[in-house]
Parts: C-alpha cells; structure tokens; sequence
C-alpha cells in the first residue's frame, strides 16, 4: 500500500517545491506600481508617473525659466508657483502644442490658477530639464514689453 502512494506523494513534493522557487524568484524583481487616479472622475494623476520619452513629465523639480518666460510671467502677473500648479494640474492643448518637435517637445498646458486666471504656460521638454517657454493669461491682453519682442514680430511679419 505504502508503495502505491509514493509517485503521487514524490509529485506532490516537487511540485511544492517549484511553487517555492517561483515566490523566491518574484522577491528580487520590483513589484508593479499602483496608478493614483484623482477624485474627479477616476483618471490618471498627471504627476503620479513621469515618463520623459513618452508624454510631457510634470515633475516640477526639473523646470526652468527662460528670460522670455520671467518677463512675462512679470508683466501678465503669473507667480511661479502659478506655473507650477498649471503644469502639474493642467490640460495639454494638443492644437498649441508641438510634441514631434526637435530636440524639445513643447506643451501648451491649459488651466486656471488659484486666482481664477485663465493660463496658458508653453512647456519644452529637453533632455534632463524642462523649460517654462511663455506665460499667457488668455482672459486679459496685458501689454509687454520684453527684450526680442520687436525681433519676433519682425519675423512673424516677414
């Protein structure tokens, strides 16, 4: 009797065994991260996953301020941290955006700051940083004044 149990037995034990070594394989590898999805209506949390090849990384610790950016941000009354919110909370318009271009793809991310300014903020994606290029408050034409402006209606002209 006891002979007519021992292949199923044996079997039992390899197979405990195999489960065994697969649970201690899995413990080395990294575990699958969990997408945060935001109280609205269960979508993605923009910030919550950057990948910098594919989409824009809204990570505020790698912006940058370009001269351009600054004086307009002074002059239409847009605050850093006004930037800041836009790019992580805002809306990519697509329409505005280049996102093939090279070697910075650039973002038009819509949306409204905590003082109800309707913002656009034009983003370029370079290699390690990502540069605040233009500020814009689409819900007021506020009048500027910043170095190169003459230059590139100059050129828009031509």
């Amino acid at each position: 009797m006891k002979g007519k149990w021992l292949p199923f037995l044996l079997l039992a034990v390899l197979l405990g065994a195999a489960i065994a070594i697969k649970q201690c394989a899995r413990i080395g590898q990294p575990q699958p991260r969990t997408v945060r999805t935001d109280q609205r209506g269960g979508g993605r949390e923009p910030a919550a996953n950057p990948d910098r090849n594919r989409g824009l990384d809204r990570r505020v610790s790698f912006l940058e301020y370009t001269r351009h950016a600054r004086c307009r941000m002074a002059c239409r009354h847009i605050t850093q941290a006004e930037v800041e919110q836009i790019l992580r909370e805002g809306t990519i318009n697509y329409r505005k955006s280049d996102v093939n271009a090279h070697p910075c793809p650039t973002y038009a991310v819509e949306g409204y700051s905590s003082d109800n300014q309707h913002l656009r903020i034009v983003f370029a994606q370079c290699d390690y940083t990502t540069k605040v290029v233009t500020c814009i408050d689409l819900g007021h034409e506020w009048a500027c004044h910043c170095p190169g402006d003459d230059e590139h209606y100059k050129n828009q002209r031509e």
